[in-house]
């Protein structure tokens, strides 16, 4: 859920994690003598997901303890036990959960791409790209278009620039819409001189956004300069100084007009 920024050699800012906290209307009253402890459990756990995507950690790590009580060899708590730790920056207890939950059940495809958008924040892409490359393996999962759009940006830190589009565009064959993967698309055929088909997928890019990233608008201005369409980077350039002034994206940009400014001196 959370996307990502790059900038030129692309810099991300995070990588998007699915984070999917499961919609909970019950209240802790709901615990009786007639539910069965599984379904205690569970319900724990939902209810401690519930408070990670509230930002209380406190109370999430209360209901995982008391889930734990009740069964220790569940995957599902230890998974919601990394991202607590993940979240509080208690990153070798997060590892330590991450790997017992993948260890309990090798098939929880979401604690395995959770577990790389950890290992991704920890700039360890090489086993990142390892963990994802099993979850997308599982035709089941239904985050694995994100899933393929994070083992795309692990390969770009990596420089596999054609592994890394073949992900993005396995993500777009299921998610054709897809802005990111739209966009890292058009970044990687502009770095290999394929202005042409940069520009198709840029278009495509804009057409699904409601408004441009700030690294969205500094790549059209780039494409711009090299297509020769002044129209289009000045309306990029004015987007950018609006609504981004304070980002990387318009601090390259200011730099790129230094540097030309210089070699028009020469």
């Amino acid at each position: 859920m959370n996307p990502f920024v790059i900038v030129g050699k692309p810099l991300l800012a995070s990588i998007a994690v699915i984070f999917l906290v499961a919609c909970v209307t019950e209240t802790e009253t709901v615990f009786t003598e007639e539910a069965s402890m599984t379904e205690a459990m569970e319900q724990r756990v939902a209810l401690a997901r519930q408070y990670i995507g509230e930002g209380n950690y406190e109370d999430a790590k209360r209901n995982l303890r008391m889930a734990v009580e009740i069964d220790d060899s569940n995957a599902g708590v230890h998974e919601a036990f990394a991202l607590v730790y993940q979240s509080t920056g208690e990153f070798e207890l997060a590892e330590e959960s991450f790997q017992r939950a993948i260890s309990l059940d090798g098939d929880f495809s979401r604690a395995r791409n959770n577990y790389a958008a950890f290992l991704y924040g920890q700039e360890r892409y090489r086993e990142a790209e390892a963990q994802l490359e099993l979850v997308v393996k599982d035709t089941l999962y239904s985050a694995r278009p994100q899933a393929f759009l994070n083992l795309g940006l692990c390969r770009v830190q990596l420089f596999d620039a054609r592994g890394a589009e073949e992900a993005f565009m396995r993500t777009l064959a299921m998610q054709r819409d897809n802005n990111i993967a739209l966009l890292e698309v058009a970044q990687l055929r502009f770095d290999a001189g394929d202005q042409r088909n940069a520009n198709l997928y840029y278009d495509q890019y804009r057409r699904v956004v409601r408004q441009q990233s700030a690294r969205g608008l500094w790549f059209g201005i780039r494409l711009a300069r090299a297509t020769g369409d002044e129209d289009a980077e000045s309306s990029y350039i004015l987007a950018l100084t609006n609504l981004y002034p304070q980002s990387a994206e318009y601090e390259a940009y200011q730099r790129s007009v230094t540097a030309d400014a210089q070699e028009v001196q020469r």
